[in-house]
């Protein structure tokens, strides 16, 4: 399936705790000089029509990134997948040509840049299925394309749901997965690294260095 960037919208998922790293805005710690939020959006941008932020709290701390930031519509802190229905309640509303919503995770630097290209290709013959990036078998949910289409179905999920986890969503519905090994990071990493904890930045760092130079 090939379709133009404007049938796609990005949303970066930064709506988590960031526990691991302290607390805080994990997507704003610079990284090579630069938020890791800013490396994200320079990724994924040029792959979509419309790059939005699903954050919560106080939006004028994602003043400087001149995007829109959408907030849950479920309260909690529910996970990756309230930032996912928040990304197509958001699509469906202000994107009406936009058939899919692409997540990408706010801490992980070095995501493929045919990512869209490549999960757009696995939709297959049925326009509503979930594709989801992996890597050495292991699937990232946090990286897949969504059908704006399953907006009302996810919202009625969440309302009588007992689990917010991604793939028990997912297994709900036609999906497919596309692996993403011939695409190593710099420095050996996976492309789909993602930096939890102080010394997962160090290594970011230098891999960014490495891709820089």
């Amino acid at each position: 399936m090939t379709q133009p960037s404007d049938t796609f919208v990005g949303v970066v998922l930064a709506g988590g705790l960031s526990r691991r790293m302290g607390g805080g805005d994990k997507s704003l710690i610079p990284v090579a000089g630069k938020p890791m939020l800013q490396h994200v959006i320079d990724r994924l941008a040029p792959q979509v029509g419309t790059v939005i932020v699903n954050a919560n709290g106080d939006p004028g701390r994602f003043a400087r990134f001149e995007r829109t930031i959408v907030p849950d519509s479920v309260t909690g802190f529910a996970g990756p997948l309230a930032g996912v229905l928040a990304g197509l309640t958001w699509a469906r509303q202000n994107r009406p040509d936009a058939a899919y919503v692409v997540s990408a995770a706010s801490d992980t630097p070095f995501f493929p840049i045919d990512l869209v290209t490549r999960l757009s290709a696995a939709v297959g013959d049925n326009p509503d299925t979930i594709v989801l990036a992996e890597t050495g078998g292991k699937v990232h949910p946090v990286f897949g394309l969504w059908p704006v289409a399953l907006a009302d179905d996810l919202a009625h999920w969440f309302e009588t749901s007992e689990t917010r986890k991604v793939l028990a969503f997912v297994d709900r519905h036609a999906s497919a997965r596309v692996a993403f090994d011939d695409t190593p990071a710099p420095g050996g990493l996976d492309p789909f690294y993602n930096a939890n904890e102080p010394d997962d930045l160090l290594r970011a760092e230098r891999a960014l260095a490495e891709e820089t130079a």
